[in-house]
């Protein structure tokens, strides 16, 4: 389940068998914003599985003021310092970052990455952790505040409602994960056959339900539970829409210097 801008990368290396998801039967479903993506126009070799946004995530009761901002975790107010978990991804980390400054992702400047580089330096002691156990620790109150996944903050809420969730109005990364078929696969015949279950309306809603993302699959809305429908980590309001942008592959080069920042943060 390679993520939108590990696909090209897949693909070019030749570890993905051109599995024709096009071709099959329950295509049809998937919805026209998903079908030509950059990463797989057409998609010849992957279908979708689940999409969504990284962004914040706030226990209101410690804090109340604005959470649609990446200040809360690269700027925090006082009542968070020391309470706040952020995701230890470096592309979702980074994209954020650079966006609070004014810079566009797989920017070469080198200035505005120096700006980048020292307030992440700067902001890190301000936090608690870099953990992947939000679903566990936001709602029981080990964290105030996060910087991750739509989808793991919605469960967050649903087991302590003074969770809310923000979207960072500097900008936030939209990411979608797709599901392909290795070209050494075994059984390559059942895989087709899960390609093609998975973009059932039903079956996706069912996968939707579970995880609580949402799907590139249309008419699986109205297999949906209630509290998916209309969730405010998953219905993104209108003026923050254009704030999300999908994170595209960088080049080489870029991916150098990205990761030499984040060597720095994460001593």
């Amino acid at each position: 389940m390679p993520s939108a801008n590990y696909v090209p990368i897949w693909v070019k290396e030749g570890l993905l068998l051109e599995a024709r998801p096009d071709q099959m039967e329950n295509f049809k479903n998937v919805d026209p914003r998903w079908v030509d993506v950059p990463w797989d126009p057409g998609r010849r070799y992957t279908v979708p599985w689940l999409w969504g946004v990284s962004g914040i995530g706030v226990n209101t009761k410690v804090y109340d003021g604005d959470i649609n901002t990446s200040a809360i975790w690269l700027d925090p107010p006082a009542e968070l310092v020391g309470k706040i978990n952020v995701e230890p991804e470096m592309n979702d980390v980074l994209f954020a970052t650079i966006r609070y400054f004014g810079g566009s992702w797989c920017t070469e400047d080198k200035e505005l990455l120096k700006k980048v580089r020292d307030k992440l330096v700067e902001a890190k002691p301000k936090w608690l952790a870099m953990d992947y156990s939000v679903t566990e620790r936001l709602p029981a109150g080990d964290f105030a505040a996060v910087y991750y996944w739509n989808g793991a903050i919605m469960r967050s809420r649903l087991a302590n409602p003074d969770i809310k969730f923000g979207y960072p109005k500097e900008g936030y990364p939209i990411f979608m994960d797709s599901v392909a078929i290795l070209k050494d696969a075994r059984n390559v015949e059942n895989a087709k056959l899960f390609m093609n279950f998975i973009m059932d309306p039903e079956n996706a809603a069912m996968i939707s339900a579970f995880a609580k993302y949402a799907n590139g699959i249309k008419g699986s809305d109205e297999f949906m539970p209630a509290e998916m429908k209309d969730a405010p980590e998953l219905v993104i309001p209108a003026e923050y829409e254009k704030a999300g942008e999908f994170l595209a592959g960088c080049s080489p080069d870029v991916v150098d210097l990205y990761s030499r920042i984040w060597t720095d943060v994460n001593k």
